[in-house]
């Protein structure tokens, strides 16, 4: 189907839909909630749409306008003004309608679950993982969003060589699923006397949060340990099995919670963590049948991918992927400069898929 009969379907289903919503006798019925979210979901489109062909007769009059040699020349002078207006304003919108035909990630609306873990650099990496997650932090509190600690093993130095915490908030993966990956800094530790500088590592992963109806997990496929938990906690922490060790038999996969004094609450993080995990595994396989489109995407999500480097001599960040550079390091590590960086690597994956699209011609 071509692009234009796209979207005349479009808009042929959305009038149809304001029709039916506007019967009275839908009103109230299970119908009437099922066809309002539809027609929401098609109203921005078919807007831009309308705006797209009306914009598009306009300019067309315009250029007639400009083209008129029985026009005086102030007349055909404010019309060739008018075209470059809606030549622009045409090529945004046809961008704008492309985009949004591009085929979603049902994710993307999900809140997520964001892990970080200190790789290569000793303590140097675990202060470099506690500045990530400060950095997501103070990004998500700016959007609006939630985070909640889940997990976390701190370092001698006060660092973490592990951090899990719960981003809440209206399109919180869609946002940052491509921070996965290994994240490079480069800079002198504190605990370096000599002056010299380092190179260290740390791994991001950021998996959508899942729903019990997304992943069915089996009881009996849960081998769950109680233990007591160590480290700063106060009295109970010799007193009482509160933590938990949930192991995932099928996958193998082991998540430890013990940050709170609850059992209970420990059992439910956990679960959450685990959930989330095999949520994404299960993405995972199924994304390898498209693992030809992935490569051509802005980057397939694998923590083992190198995507950053974060350089604090030169005050500069460069993201591999799509060789953008910024030298405002200290703005960017703050949460205030991490949406340019954010917004880059949307834009390139939609050009990406735009590109993609016109190869196959769909």
């Amino acid at each position: 189907m071509s692009l234009q009969a796209k979207l005349d379907q479009v808009l042929r289903r959305h009038e149809e839909l304001a029709a039916r919503l506007a019967d009275p006798a839908i009103a109230g019925s299970g119908d009437y909630v099922r066809l309002s979210r539809e027609f929401a979901g098609l109203d921005e489109l078919a807007q831009a749409v309308r705006r797209q062909r009306e914009a598009a007769r306009e300019l067309a009059e315009a250029r007639v306008m400009a083209g008129d040699p029985a026009a005086d020349a102030e007349m055909r002078a404010l019309a060739e003004e008018e075209c470059r207006s809606l030549e622009a304003e045409c090529q945004a919108l046809d961008r704008s309608v492309r985009v949004m035909l591009l085929p979603r990630d049902e994710a993307d609306d999900r809140s997520a679950i964001l892990e970080i873990r200190a790789g290569t650099g000793g303590e140097e990496a675990a202060l470099f993982a506690a500045d990530l997650f400060r950095m997501y932090q103070r990004y998500a509190q700016e959007a609006g969003w939630r985070v909640s600690l889940l997990q976390a093993t701190e370092s001698d130095l006060g660092g973490f060589r592990e951090v899990v915490a719960e981003i809440e908030g209206a399109g919180v993966y869609g946002r940052l699923k491509f921070e996965s990956g290994v994240h490079r800094v480069q800079r002198v530790p504190e605990t370096e006397a000599q002056g010299r500088i380092h190179t260290s590592a740390a791994t991001v992963a950021i998996l959508p949060e899942a729903e019990e109806v997304d992943i069915a997990i089996d009881p009996a496929d849960l081998k769950i340990d109680v233990f007591r938990a160590s480290g700063a906690g106060g009295q109970h922490v010799n007193t009482t099995d509160s933590a938990v060790r949930i192991t995932h038999l099928p996958t193998g996969i082991v998540v430890v919670q013990q940050d709170e004094r609850s059992q209970h609450k420990n059992r439910a993080k956990a679960l959450k963590i685990l959930r989330a995990r095999l949520f994404e595994q299960a993405r995972d396989a199924a994304a390898e049948a498209r693992a030809a489109e992935r490569r051509g995407l802005v980057g397939s999500g694998d923590r083992s991918e190198r995507i950053r480097t974060y350089n604090f001599p030169q005050n500069r960040v460069t993201d591999h992927r799509i060789g953008l550079t910024l030298y405002k390091l200290d703005k960017v590590v703050a949460g205030e400069a991490l949406g340019e960086l954010i917004e880059a690597l949307v834009t390139e994956d939609q050009a990406a898929r735009l590109a993609a699209l016109d190869e196959t011609g769909a």
